[in-house]
C-alpha cells in the first residue's frame, strides 16, 4: 500500500477501498453474465456450493493473521511511546534533587529531545523514513551531564544512578519505536488476501450463475466483508501513519516547564 493511502482520513480512505471493490466485483459478475450468455451455464452450475466455506474459512484465517499483527504493532508503538515519557518523567522529577544549574541543564536537554521527536521524529516515522542512524545528541548530552555530576550525599547518589537508566530506558523506548514505525504488511500478504478474496468472489458467482439476481445479491454481501477488512486493517497498518496514528501527546505532557 502506497503511503498517500495510509494518509488519507478514514472516510476517504473507506470510499477508495470500496470503490475498488466495487469495480472488481462488477467485472466478476459482467463477466459471468457474459459467459453464461455464451451456453456456458451448464459448466458453471456444476460448481459445487461445499467449495464456499473453505474459501470463506481460509479468508477469514488470513484477515485475522494481518489484523493481529496490525493491532500488535500499534499496541507495541503506543507501549514504547509511553514508556519513553514515563522515564522523561522521572528524569525530570529525580534532577530536582541536584537544584541549580545541573538540574536546569537536564531540564532543557529533556525538553530539546521532545521538541525534536514532535517535530523531526514523528513526521519520519510517519514517512517510513526513520532511521536508528542519527543518535538523539539531546539525550547523549544528558547522560554526559549526569555522569559528570558530583553526588554531595547517598540520596544525590541513588538519584544519580535512577537518572542514568532511566535516560538508558528513554533511549531503548525510542529505539523501539523507531524500528515499529518501519513495520507494516509486505506486499506478498497483501496479495494473498485479496487473491483470496477474488477466487471467493468467483466461485460465488459461479454457484449462482443461473439467477442474475441472486448472484447479485450474494456477491454485493460477500464484497462488502473484503472492503471493511481492508479498511480496518489498513487504516493501523502504520502505527505512526495516518488519521489513527499514535500521536507525541504523551511525550508533549512530560516536558519541563
Amino acid at each position: 500500500m502506497d503511503h498517500w493511502l495510509h494518509s488519507l482520513s478514514v472516510l476517504w480512505l473507506t470510499l477508495v477501498v470500496f470503490a475498488a471493490t466495487a469495480l472488481v466485483t462488477g467485472l466478476i459478475y459482467g463477466t459471468m453474465r457474459m459467459l453464461t450468455a455464451n451456453g456456458r451455464t451448464r459448466a458453471f452450475k456444476a460448481v459445487s456450493p461445499g467449495m464456499l466455506p473453505p474459501l470463506g474459512l481460509v479468508f477469514g484465517l488470513l484477515v485475522g493473521f494481518l489484523a493481529a499483527q496490525v493491532w500488535g504493532d500499534s499496541n507495541r508503538a503506543r507501549r514504547a511511546v509511553n514508556r519513553e515519557a514515563s522515564a522523561l518523567r522521572t528524569v525530570t522529577l529525580l534532577a530536582a534533587s541536584f537544584p541549580g544549574e545541573s538540574e536546569t541543564r537536564i531540564h532543557a536537554l529533556v525538553r530539546r529531545h521532545i521538541e525534536d521527536a514532535v517535530k523531526l521524529e514523528w513526521p519520519a516515522m510517519a514517512q517510513g523514513r526513520a532511521t536508528l542512524t542519527p543518535i538523539p545528541a539531546p539525550l547523549a548530552e544528558a547522560v554526559r551531564v549526569t555522569l559528570s555530576l558530583a553526588p554531595q550525599d547517598e540520596g544525590q547518589r541513588i538519584a544519580q544512578r535512577e537518572i542514568l537508566t532511566m535516560l538508558q530506558d528513554a533511549l531503548d523506548a525510542r529505539r523501539q519505536r523507531i524500528i515499529i514505525s518501519q513495520s507494516g504488511i509486505n506486499w506478498v500478504k497483501w496479495a494473498g488476501v485479496i487473491l483470496e478474496a477474488i477466487l471467493t468472489l468467483i466461485a460465488i458467482a459461479c454457484v449462482h450463475s443461473e439467477s442474475r439476481g441472486t448472484s447479485a445479491i450474494a456477491l454485493t454481501i460477500f464484497a462488502s466483508a473484503p472492503a471493511v477488512s481492508l479498511v480496518l486493517i489498513a487504516s493501523q497498518e502504520r502505527p505512526f501513519t495516518g488519521p489513527l496514528s499514535v500521536a507525541a501527546e504523551t511525550l508533549q505532557q512530560v516536558m519541563p516547564p
